[in-house]
């Protein structure tokens, strides 16, 4: 069975579980038909769905997997939920955001309870486990919220460094990766220290990833990407690509950088002055670099773990989708 198999595999047992959670039936309706809208909505479940695959390889019971597994994905929308209201985003995967279908008071309640059901969701596993998965998942969540406070710091900064950013975006999306798939492994039976080898395959590969997708925001295919090209650069936004222009430009290539956002410019003229820069400064050839250091880090970490070649090959091809991808 090739990997986009196998994960599909896993990805239906996913959705099918989090259907049967059915929040929506209980009361107050106002606080857990969001929970089950946010659900409903998508995405690619990458998350639990590596806990699954996490555990099975380490030759556990996927069985027991399955409702941390869906913890996971549960905390991971109660952070996409106060994400969209502390960016004021009306949007999320091609829908309304549940501060805009319902109010941001609304949003806040929802997402708390969702952190409930997360946790009553990953403490479901078997008594011998609890105390080291709980202690992973403490941890991760706790990091996911430095991150979400580093990014909304770099907001209004200049001088965020490439080092900085990195460590943002691995506490703010790569920790969440590498937690689900320690937890996986701990469930069934690994020894600390290959769980936490997952843990930092995880977290690397989940650092290309965001790279990557600042890439693709860039120089990606508008119809591949689903989205505008160049929405990072109209925003001003602090990604690898902007920072990196910022720490190789030339005096008057800052300057020139300055006025692009100060000046009125419209967003396409924007985009279309900033990408000059890129060009110039050979940004997209430097982040290309910058996802296959992490891709690199991320196989030596995986290297490591004791498990099967065959069984490692799923998280190789894994990791291969992830950063070459085209969308």
């Amino acid at each position: 069975m090739n990997f986009l198999e196998q994960y599909r595999q896993y990805k239906s047992l996913i959705e099918a579980e989090l259907e049967n959670l059915s929040y929506s039936r209980q009361a107050p309706i106002e606080v857990y038909q969001p929970l089950d809208y946010m659900l409903a909505i998508g995405g690619k479940r990458l998350r639990p769905v590596m806990t699954l695959a996490a555990c099975e390889a380490f030759g556990g019971d996927v069985q027991k997997a399955i409702l941390p597994a869906l913890g996971i994905e549960v905390f991971h929308n109660f952070t996409l939920i106060h994400d969209d209201i502390m960016d004021n985003a009306p949007i999320r995967r091609g829908k309304p955001t549940v501060h805009q279908k319902w109010n941001t008071n609304v949003g806040i309640l929802s997402g708390d309870m969702m952190l409930i059901k997360a946790y009553e969701l990953v403490c479901s596993v078997d008594a011998v486990q609890l105390p080291k998965v709980l202690r992973v998942f403490n941890n991760t969540a706790t990091k996911v919220c430095e991150g979400q406070q580093m990014d909304m710091d770099f907001e209004e900064k200049d001088t965020v460094t490439v080092a900085d950013y990195l460590q943002m975006i691995e506490a703010k999306t790569a920790v969440l990766l590498g937690g689900a798939l320690q937890v996986g492994a701990l469930i069934a039976g690994a020894d600390e220290q290959d769980a936490e080898n997952m843990y930092c395959f995880g977290c690397k590969i989940g650092s290309a990833f965001q790279v990557k997708d600042d890439w693709l925001d860039t120089f990606g295919d508008e119809q591949k990407v689903g989205k505008r090209i160049g929405g990072d650069i109209a925003e001003g936004k602090n990604t690898f690509l902007m920072i990196k222009t910022r720490e190789l430009a030339s005096e008057m290539q800052r300057s020139e950088l300055y006025h692009i956002y100060h000046n009125g410019h419209n967003d396409q003229e924007k985009i279309q002055s900033v990408m000059n820069l890129y060009h110039q400064l050979n940004i997209s050839e430097i982040t290309l670099d910058e996802i296959n250091r992490l891709y690199q880090e991320a196989m030596e970490a995986l290297h490591t773990v004791c498990i099967a070649e065959d069984k490692k090959q799923f998280f190789k091809e894994f990791a291969e989708f992830l950063i070459y991808r085209d969308f």
